[in-house]
């Protein structure tokens, strides 16, 4: 693993477990020293966050914990609500044996994450699930759609939801799995939206932490 690659997932693993809260600030210079690398380096890591809507770069302000807004947390996951489930008719009729092996081995993985604790892995595995879920209908531009939502959806998740957000409390992947594999495509949908429902209806939209961030302390080794 790349030293880069290894800040990247140390500090979105802070920010999932909201160990640096919305708003937080990230100064460069204190991240530099807390990892030990230059500020060039943790410049790119940022950009990287940045991308994945995480963090928030201002030009002359500096980098700080993106805080989605209430209005943006609920418009992300009602058009997840609105679209996914529409999918899945194409889905299904594009459904193989081998699609249903890749599916399966995704939920092991989810599942061991959540064994494991790993909020910020359960996060990240549950978005790639819906995502290629999506990308598997004939619709390559509404995929690409819900690929981004899922993105951002992952950010209101790690900023504002809870271990429940990502467990089977929202509904086990595996079931909607067993509906595909069976071609049901109303149970289907009739899952998927309960289920993005349940994900929705989990967050809790928080205040500002109060507190000082040592930062040498929170990224030790």
């Amino acid at each position: 693993m790349s030293n880069d690659e290894r800040i990247y997932r140390k500090m979105l693993k802070a920010i999932v477990e909201h160990q640096l809260p919305p708003g937080e600030r990230l100064p460069e210079d204190k991240l530099s020293e807390a990892f030990g690398v230059s500020r060039t380096g943790i410049r790119k890591v940022l950009q990287r966050l940045a991308i994945e809507r995480f963090v928030v770069i201002q030009p002359n302000k500096g980098a700080h914990v993106n805080r989605p807004s209430r209005q943006e947390a609920e418009e992300v996951l009602d058009s997840r609500i609105l679209l996914e489930p529409l999918l899945l008719p194409e889905v299904i009729d594009n459904w193989t044996p081998s699609l249903s092996d890749h599916f399966i081995t995704m939920v092991h993985d989810e599942k061991q994450a959540d064994r494991d604790g790993d909020l910020a892995k359960s996060i990240h595995l549950t978005a790639k699930f819906h995502y290629e879920l999506a990308k598997n209908s004939n619709n390559t531009v509404l995929a690409e759609f819900i690929e981004q939502l899922c993105y951002r959806s992952s950010l209101v998740i790690a900023a504002y939801g809870t271990r429940e957000s990502v467990s089977c409390d929202c509904g086990d992947h595996q079931a909607l799995i067993e509906l595909i594999n069976q071609g049901d495509v109303e149970q289907a949908k009739h899952w998927m939206t309960h289920h993005l429902k349940q994900i929705k209806a989990s967050i809790s939209l928080r205040g500002e932490r109060d507190g000082h961030i040592d930062f040498q302390k929170l990224f030790s080794e």
